[in-house]
């Protein structure tokens, strides 16, 4: 009886219901697309300095690779909303995503190669950066259209 009780005083604190099966269908859809934009930029940086002789340090690899994904992200939505809207209002709207939603998509899934492959990109790693970039931002995606009916797309 009291978990039941503390999930409503939360519920209550956040001033939503956390167990709506369409509004989690959707924020899992938007973030899938999300995901696919951001993985984009993200592996193909990491490939490439995996394929070049430099002398970055790999935490500036991840940097680059964040922001490289950040951008592919943005490019794909943009891409995506020129279906319904002209250029520039596109672009406009892909600026307007949620960048909290995306940054913390891109620092799970660079944590999670750092943390279990050291940095280096392999297709055994792939998977659960994926996953770990699909559940990070997943809730936030899901109280952002619950609570203000506002889409990260």
């Amino acid at each position: 009886m009291l978990m039941k009780e503390e999930r409503n005083l939360r519920n209550l604190m956040l001033g939503i219901s956390w167990t709506c099966k369409a509004t989690w269908k959707t924020a899992s859809y938007n973030t899938l697309w999300c995901l696919l934009g951001c993985s984009i930029g993200d592996f193909g940086t990491i490939f490439y300095f995996q394929m070049i002789d430099h002398s970055l340090s790999i935490y500036l690899v991840m940097l680059i690779a964040i922001f490289n994904g950040l951008v592919t992200s943005i490019l794909l939505e943009t891409f995506i909303l020129m279906k319904s809207f002209p250029f520039s209002e596109a672009l406009n709207i892909a600026f307007k995503m949620s960048f909290i939603s995306m940054v913390a998509m891109e620092i799970s899934m660079n944590l999670t190669d750092l943390i279990f492959a050291g940095g280096v990109l392999t297709i055994t790693i792939i998977p659960f950066m994926l996953l770990a970039g699909f559940v990070t931002p997943l809730p936030y995606n899901y109280y952002r259209l619950k609570k203000y009916n506002e889409s990260c797309h």
